[in-house]
């Protein structure tokens, strides 16, 4: 790696990914280091381009990141376009390709066939495995307030991103709210989602390592709302299950934070596909007992100034040392590298293990996208 590091912001291809990676105050935090930083137009990026000029960044048209030079690195947050086939770069982003996801194979493929690497941000750890930058906090605060509002009939599609201000305003207004529970309470996605289970007047049940090492499955049913915050990274019993849904319950909203639909290692085997901002809700059982089903894959999206800024500070500082002989670099090189050489990412030397989603003491939970 470059001693003075070129980083490349690209433009998401998703149209409904709002946030950044990198907001401009930080952005100028790295110039101010040496750090040359090329950001790309995008007319959805809640940060406009020229607050990044004003930080000292360059500009450039979105989607030029292929032809950005060899030395760079490409920094994003959700997936790449389907082209080119062939990946030269380092690409810094969400890649969801370590555990056998959908596509995952192919992926890794355009990065063999380029020579380029994909450098995880899930897999960005220190030396003990604790997740440097996760989005996870705002992820869970979203994921619960959007159950919330659909249990009360106040759920408004499309959504739309807002500020905390107004959707606390939202979740402060009187309804029934009836009973939740949050499994994987004491990691970051976790609190997330008990500070607005909170500001909408409840007090849920908190589950972590303990509860869920033996888990009372009558308990979990017996909750109006169910927000899972947990990501696993090996296959273990499910959580919830068909046969549950079949069942007596009293469970009518499903909220899964973690949206690992296509991995072996999803512990909320219910759905088969996610849901999105045009459609947040798919309804799992009909008739007199429903249950209903939010798992949208970018949530912080939805808090996209709030959710950045968050991520950004955190992130920064690792960018910093991009260039030279940084370890934390290095990890995620290794688990690139373990995932190509096997098929899977490997274990230990700093991979996330367990299951709870952002968990900032480490334990034996993970974190979440």
């Amino acid at each position: 790696m470059s001693d003075n590091p070129h980083l490349w912001m690209r433009a998401e291809s998703r149209p409904s990914e709002r946030r950044a990676p990198l907001v401009p105050e930080d952005a100028a935090r790295l110039v101010g280091q040496g750090v040359e930083i090329t950001v790309e137009e995008s007319a959805q990026r809640v940060f406009p381009l020229e607050d990044y000029l004003a930080a000292g960044c360059r500009p450039a048209e979105a989607g030029s990141w292929t032809d950005a030079p060899g030395s760079a690195h490409v920094l994003g947050l959700k997936e790449l376009p389907e082209g080119p086939e062939e990946l030269i770069h380092r690409h810094i982003y969400f890649g969801h390709a370590y555990k056998g996801q959908t596509g995952a194979s192919e992926l890794l493929a355009r990065f063999t066939a380029g020579g380029g690497a994909l450098l995880d941000l899930e897999y960005l750890t220190s030396a003990d495995g604790r997740r440097l930058a996760a989005f996870g906090y705002w992820a869970g605060y979203v994921g619960a307030a959007l159950a919330v509002l659909h249990r009360r009939g106040r759920l408004r599609t499309p959504l739309v991103p807002t500020g905390l201000e107004a959707l606390d305003a939202l979740l402060k207004e009187p309804g029934e709210n009836g009973s939740a529970l949050v499994i994987g309470a004491l990691g970051r996605s976790g609190r997330g989602a008990c500070d607005a289970l909170a500001t909408a007047g409840l007090t849920p049940t908190r589950w972590d390592v303990q509860e869920t090492a033996a888990l009372d499955r009558a308990a979990l049913l017996d909750h109006d709302i169910l927000v899972n915050t947990v990501l696993m990274n090996r296959p273990t019993p499910p959580f919830l299950t068909h046969a549950d849904l079949d069942g007596p319950r009293r469970l009518s909203v499903v909220s899964d934070v973690t949206c690992d639909v296509t991995s072996a290692c999803n512990v909320l085997p219910v759905y088969t596909e996610l849901t999105d901002w045009d459609r947040p809700v798919r309804r799992l059982r009909d008739g007199d007992r429903p249950a209903d089903l939010i798992a949208i894959d970018n949530l912080p999206s939805l808090l996209p100034v709030e959710a950045s800024r968050a991520f950004s500070a955190e992130l920064w500082p690792v960018l910093a040392n991009l260039g030279g002989a940084d370890p934390v670099w290095a990890r995620c090189l290794g688990h690139f590298e373990t995932a190509v050489a096997t098929g899977v990412a490997g274990t230990g030397n700093g991979e996330p293990a367990g299951h709870r989603a952002d968990d900032d003491e480490r334990k034996e939970y993970a974190d979440a996208r």
